[in-house]
């Protein structure tokens, strides 16, 4: 198997169009023709990261943090990001990064933080705007099934809990086929009626390609009618941090205590607690401090990030509970995540997860 499939699945899964502007995810160093011999998985690249997978004969890196963020000029190895991208050449090792398209995606790294906390009930803090296209298209009577069940496939009517959502009306088509024209129905020079549906649906900008390739490949007509409807609706499953309730009240103290618990902290730092109960969680894992206004919007009785500065623990005031548990606390888990996207199809070549501490920051 390529590379280039594995990239495929982790991008289904994440679609780059997901990261945010500033981000640099996707393919960072590297041939994605190889053929997959081995795959480290990781938070950062490090020279530890890329001497690891050399150890464990791994030709592929996945990361959560990428490792060229600004462009290099010069690549002489006087700091660790030219040595890491020197070795990494060296040894035909292809470093791939997976990074705000995995915080933002459904299923990505703040659903993992909302569900090994035990919320219920989630949804994106701040949806994703400009991100959904409707999708009208006619098709004949006897074809839309078959095409509309391609649509889907493709990942076309996805709507929150629901897929496999359209909407369809049953009208009358006209054409006249001209003479470089191979009609399907009809005649040559000859006004046509048909008898087609109309199908509506919703699909990701990031599906775009995929589902109008399935239309093409599936619609009889030699030119398909269709319409594409850039659409202002949020989109929910998917966005920047996570809100979601727990089963039951809990004390503030008693919630902090579990959290730390839960992600194994040594230090947990907090605003003032205030004596509420703990019921609405917001969450954004990494630097997700820019959120805490949304997360006060939100109605929310706490905030989990991985950073905030010195004076967001005096904004918060007494609008919300704000608790910081570390960067790389509070993303580490994305080697879970990145295992499980891949061995849910692929089971045939050594999956690993990096044992080297990449953590900038030490406790004493």
């Amino acid at each position: 198997m390529k590379i280039s499939q594995i990239i495929s699945d982790l991008e289904n899964f994440a679609p780059l169009a997901l990261q945010e502007d500033f981000d640099n995810s996707g393919l960072q160093v590297g041939d994605v023709q190889q053929e997959v011999k081995g795959i480290l998985l990781c938070l950062d690249v490090t020279e530890a990261t890329l001497d690891e997978a050399i150890n464990l004969g791994c030709n592929l890196i996945i990361s959560h943090h990428p490792l060229l963020f600004k462009f290099l000029r010069k690549i002489s190895g006087k700091n660790y990001i030219e040595r890491c991208v020197i070795k990494a050449c060296k040894n035909d090792i292809t470093v791939y990064a997976c990074h705000t398209n995995l915080d933002n995606a459904a299923g990505g790294v703040n659903y993992h933080l909302a569900e090994k906390i035990g919320l219920k009930n989630i949804n994106a803090l701040c949806p994703k705007k400009n991100s959904l296209l409707k999708l009208v298209t006619f098709v004949p009577l006897n074809f839309a099934e078959t095409v509309r069940n391609a649509l889907f496939n493709a990942g076309a009517g996805h709507i929150g809990n629901y897929d496999s959502c359209s909407f369809n009306t049953e009208g009358k088509g006209s054409f006249k086929a001209n003479e470089n024209a191979n009609p399907f129905v009809g005649k040559t020079g000859e006004l046509h009626t048909e008898s087609e549906i109309r199908i509506e649906t919703i699909l990701p900008v990031s599906r775009k390609t995929a589902v109008l390739r399935a239309l093409f490949d599936t619609h009889p007509y030699e030119e398909p009618a269709f319409d594409l409807y850039m659409l202002e609706n949020e989109w929910k499953n998917v966005g920047s941090g996570i809100v979601g309730e727990l089963s039951s009240n809990e004390e503030e103290e008693t919630f902090l205590q579990k959290i730390k618990t839960l992600f194994n902290l040594k230090v947990l730092k907090h605003s003032t607690l205030s004596g509420k109960k703990i019921k609405k969680v917001a969450l954004c894992g990494g630097s997700g401090a820019f959120l805490i206004p949304e997360a006060i919007l939100a109605g929310a009785d706490i905030f989990i990030t991985g950073e905030a500065k010195y004076n967001d623990f005096y904004d918060v005031e007494n609008h919300i509970l704000l608790a910081v548990i570390g960067h790389y606390e509070s993303e580490v888990c994305t080697k879970e995540i990145f295992y499980n996207i891949i061995t849910k199809k692929i089971t045939t070549f050594a999956v690993h997860f990096s044992k080297v501490d990449t953590n900038p920051v030490n406790y004493i």
